[in-house]
């Protein structure tokens, strides 16, 4: 299977990715977290703080305790829930026990580490991998690395400028175990909602950040000490009390751009031992390839990418009213997310409501800094959100696409769409007759692979996910609940909208809306 028909594949059928004899041996699964062994370790505060509002006041520098609280904030396992189940058919069956993340993650298998490079005076320079199991640093690498980082981004970042730098990996195994090649897919969305995560999770703390999607990846997994056979990292986001401007640049700039093979000459390869406790790791041929056609060697490969145009037919449009930003406290937001799923309930959604969700999702995902923008562009660009309304106050039910700059929904196609959209679900464990709100996330179909390449999906995915984040936190915010699902039929969607004309595709489908909460026991994680 070539690349092309391998992405395709993921898209036009998520059983197509998956062979009919696929079994998942539930008692081999991995860890949901990476544990390295006999190697020096630093306990963080476990005393995190229970309330990060916008507003409030930064913290006096990176201190290694505010830096713990970041970490903990937006990758730390954070709460033990239980849930009953059905017992009908096995009455010796127990109740359904999970650690829980504060991100939303395909099957709850949090496929992504997190790895930081941290100048600190209260810890020894270097690269350390984030223990979540134990909520510490891992030393891997001592030393001050900032050449060597700048030059792997291309010269593209002053890392001297920022005390360290977040590296946002994938380790294949983690959900490949159960979804086979789909892992690909899902890989990139988890990792696109932890990234939005994390920058939300930094900004609370007074730290500015960025993205940085393209980079020299053999040196960066080199400068880990990851094997890029089963773990590579997708993404770089600096960490600075400087501003963005003084630090964050879209082009090379300085000294002739070293290749991959050149920086990793430069340090010792070191591997260390880690406990997955999966004891038959199968192959994912597929997954090592697609990494590998995606990789950069080179700065000179770095591109930005290009702007979504869009072909609105007809004048019907629904202007939004402009409401307040949402003063969001981002840890009370954590404690209270909740993925619905057959306990959709269906109420009525105020105006106001659907203004502040659409508003405040767009808001915060266009101040994101990225290395794919010329200066001023907004992230969004890239993406479109559209969505089918149904009891909404002041709106007429239909298909919409919003328009952020004007901030009104533009209408595709009148009418009341659950039934349609009901028949493209894959799996029925959402009933979309419950639900008001069933947004899309839209992008192009060819994932501006001219300028990007193979990349170019996965920073799609990633793009995607992060845009899926800020909607979910939106949600939060007005007082309902998202559920994200890709077991749903692309065509379908793809067709509501009129998106083959445009060269489009819907890259994932989130219905929105009041819930009953179902039965569970859970606990916070904390001290």
């Amino acid at each position: 299977m070539t690349p092309e028909q391998f992405l395709r594949s993921l898209h036009a059928d998520t059983y197509e990715s998956k062979p009919p004899d696929w079994e998942i041996d539930w008692a081999d699964a991995p860890l949901t977290y990476k544990l390295y062994r006999r190697l020096p370790v630093i306990p963080l505060c476990p005393e995190v703080p229970l309330t990060l509002r916008r507003d409030g006041p930064p913290p006096s520098g990176p201190d290694l305790e505010t830096v713990g609280y970041m970490l903990w904030h937006a990758y730390g396992v954070a709460r033990l829930s239980q849930y009953p189940l059905d017992r009908s058919a096995n009455p010796s069956i127990g109740p359904l026990q999970m650690y829980r993340r504060f991100v939303p993650s395909g099957g709850g298998l949090y496929p992504n580490e997190l790895y930081i490079y941290l100048k600190t005076t209260e810890a020894p320079n270097g690269v350390y991998h984030y223990d979540a199991a134990h909520h510490r640093l891992v030393l891997l690498r001592e030393g001050v690395f900032d050449s060597f980082l700048s030059r792997a981004l291309g010269n593209r970042c002053d890392i001297s400028g920022c005390f360290g730098a977040v590296f946002v990996s994938v380790m294949f195994w983690k959900n490949f175990y159960k979804y086979h090649n789909f892992a690909y897919r899902l890989q990139g969305l988890d990792t696109g909602v932890l990234i939005g995560h994390l920058l939300e999770s930094a900004k609370r703390f007074g730290f500015e950040s960025g993205a940085y999607y393209q980079f020299l990846d053999r040196a960066v997994n080199h400068l880990l000490g990851v094997s890029d056979q089963e773990e590579s990292v997708y993404a770089v986001i600096p960490l600075s009390t400087k501003p963005t401007a003084a630090w964050f640049r879209q082009a090379t700039v300085g000294m002739e751009a070293d290749s991959a093979i050149q920086l990793c000459r430069e340090l010792p390869m070191v591997r260390h031992e880690h406990y997955v406790r999966s004891q038959n790791i199968k192959e994912y041929p597929m997954l090592i390839r697609m990494n590998e056609a995606s990789m950069q060697d080179a700065a000179a490969s770095f591109r930005q990418a290009g702007r979504a145009t869009h072909a609105d037919t007809g004048i019907q449009a629904a202007y939004m009213p402009f409401v307040k930003r949402l003063s969001c406290d981002l840890a009370s937001y954590c404690r209270s997310r909740y993925s619905p799923e057959s306990d959709f309930v269906l109420r009525r959604v105020s105006q106001q409501d659907l203004a502040a969700l659409l508003q405040e999702t767009t808001a915060s995902f266009s101040s994101v800094y990225s290395d794919l923008n010329s200066p001023g562009e907004h992230p969004a660009s890239r993406l479109s959100l559209y969505c089918s309304v149904y009891n909404v106050e002041g709106v007429p039910d239909g298909a919409y696409r919003y328009d952020g700059t004007a901030h009104m929904l533009r209408r595709v196609l009148p009418g009341d769409h659950r039934l349609r959209l009901q028949k493209g679900m894959s799996l029925d464990n959402v009933n979309l007759f419950q639900v008001p709100l069933c947004f899309h996330v839209a992008g192009d179909r060819n994932y501006n692979q001219p300028e990007l390449g193979y990349r170019g999906y996965r920073i799609q995915q990633m793009e995607a996910g992060m845009l899926v984040q800020r909607l979910l936190f939106a949600a939060s915010a007005v007082g309902m609940g998202g559920r994200p699902l890709l077991g749903y039929d692309p065509a379908v969607c793809d067709e509501l909208y009129n998106l083959a004309d445009q060269k489009k595709t819907t890259l994932i489908q989130i219905p929105i809306g009041h819930y009953r909460g179902r039965p569970r026991l859970e606990g916070s994680l904390h001290t």
